[in-house]
């Protein structure tokens, strides 16, 4: 009948304790280690989500050294498992250095067995909540909009833009900094489209030389120019019945702007060096940092083309302007690179979050990616500190007030969404560290808006 009870291990070298465990913890499928080498077998067998403890272990009974290696080894294996250390009344000291390397929680000896019961209890609820939250995590990981990770408004809507353009014929201009997502965001676009299927084709137009750019675009004929061994397809053509992305679009040389539009106007192309008409059915996204209209008045852009490749305008905000999203991103970036990594879970001191909200990321979303990475990288021990971020004290300019209902109402949102971020989306730390209820906190998001985390 214990293949329907979770599985709890017990790490205990007295046989007396082990008994007197095992009877009181029936409600469990129990299984029992007396040593460093057996515990680290039966954590790969089971695989057990919570583990209780004793830091002493033989050669060193009486002492800890034995016991908090064992719980590095473990939380190196398995860093999800919740582990609850049992101390004696002098070993305090141990306990608490157990909880800095990683461990759930502690409990004195003698065990009380209905206070430990509660302990193990809490630590299976958390350890299959993080599983539940994780599967649903996964289950969206192939959503198009996976890859856009925000509870700010201006972004939200940005996102609802998206879904309501990607049905359409439209061509979509999509306007925004460096690193903010433009390309996540025309993928999106692809794969909400009744384009879907087909090829999602793009091309950074700074990336490229001018002079092989347009070979790029619109392929060439075997013996258009010299190296032109063979007939060659360019990324439009490539990308007929689906998705043609052009990056960087305010880079495009004046002479390829023209061949652009006329492409967009006929729906048809000419390879270099041929003289046949080729049509070809395309969706044309493009995406810029340049403000677009200044280049049309300065003849660095042509109008026209302009108007052609913006039938929908998409601005997207700043990661500096989006609300709570600094925190919430870094603990995302965080927990994706400790697994790429295969690091133990990493966790940001009170200093590091202050640090991520008061700078104004210029390099926005890429800046933040690469600024996390290095710190789960670097970072020592189980704490991503301010110092591992490597990050300059920004200051925040201060809005002007416009009247108190507007200010309560934006204090009171940007209050919720920077708890949400600080806790990763956490309700009931969210709510305790605001000084709320649960119900209060709910009705409070309902308000706003502002969506639980999944």
């Amino acid at each position: 009948m214990t293949q329907n009870k979770p599985k709890l291990l017990i790490i205990e070298d007295d046989p007396g304790l082990q008994k007197q465990l095992r009877w009181s913890l029936d409600a469990y499928d129990v299984v029992v280690a007396g040593d460093r080498e057996t515990a680290l077998a039966q954590i790969r067998r089971h695989e057990p989500a919570v583990v209780t403890m004793d830091l002493g272990l033989p050669p060193d009974p009486d002492g800890s050294t034995e016991g908090l290696a064992t719980l590095e080894q473990i939380l190196a294996l398995a860093p999800d498992t919740r582990v609850i250390v049992l101390t004696g009344n002098q070993d305090h000291g141990n306990a608490v250095k157990a909880i800095g390397m990683g461990a759930y929680d502690f409990h004195q000896k003698p065990c009380e067995p209905e206070v430990l019961k509660l302990v193990i209890q809490r630590a299976f609820f958390l350890y299959n909540l993080q599983m539940e939250n994780r599967r649903m995590q996964q289950s969206q990981a192939d959503s198009p909009m996976a890859g856009v990770i925000s509870r700010d408004a201006g972004m939200l809507k940005v996102c609802r833009n998206i879904e309501k353009v990607a049905p359409t014929s439209a061509s979509v201009m999509l306007l925004g900094e460096s690193g903010t997502g433009k390309e996540v965001l025309a993928r999106a676009l692809h794969a909400l489209s009744p384009r879907s299927k087909e090829r999602f084709m793009a091309i950074n137009c700074a990336a490229i030389p001018e002079n092989l750019l347009e070979s790029e675009l619109f392929g060439y004929e075997k013996g258009a120019f010299t190296g032109a061994a063979k007939q060659t397809k360019g990324k439009v053509e490539l990308a007929h019945g689906g998705t043609f992305f052009l990056d960087e679009v305010g880079d495009l040389p004046m002479a390829l702007q023209a061949k652009l539009l006329r492409f967009l106007q006929e729906r048809v192309i000419e390879r270099i060096g041929g003289h046949e008409e080729i049509p070809v059915d395309v969706r044309i996204v493009c995406a810029t940092h340049q403000k677009l209209k200044e280049l049309c008045a300065t003849g660095r852009f042509r109008e026209d083309l302009y108007y052609r490749l913006s039938e929908i305008v998409v601005t997207i905000p700043p990661l500096r302007t989006r609300h709570g999203d600094a925190a919430l991103l870094a603990h995302h970036f965080k927990n994706k690179f400790c697994a790429q990594e295969s690091r133990s879970t990493l966790h940001f001191a009170p200093d590091a979050i202050a640090a991520i909200e008061g700078y104004d990321w210029p390099g926005n979303v890429r800046e933040m990616e690469n600024c996390i990475k290095r710190a789960v990288i670097m970072a020592d021990g189980n704490t991503i500190v301010a110092d591992d971020l490597g990050l300059p004290e920004g200051d925040k300019p201060v809005d002007e007030p416009l009247n108190l209902r507007q200010v309560r109402d934006e204090a009171e949102y940007m209050a919720i969404v920077k708890a949400l971020a600080r806790v990763d989306g956490n309700i009931v730390k969210a709510s305790e560290m605001l000084g709320i209820s649960r119900p209060t906190m709910y009705d409070l998001m309902n308000r706003h808006g502002i969506k639980s985390a999944a």
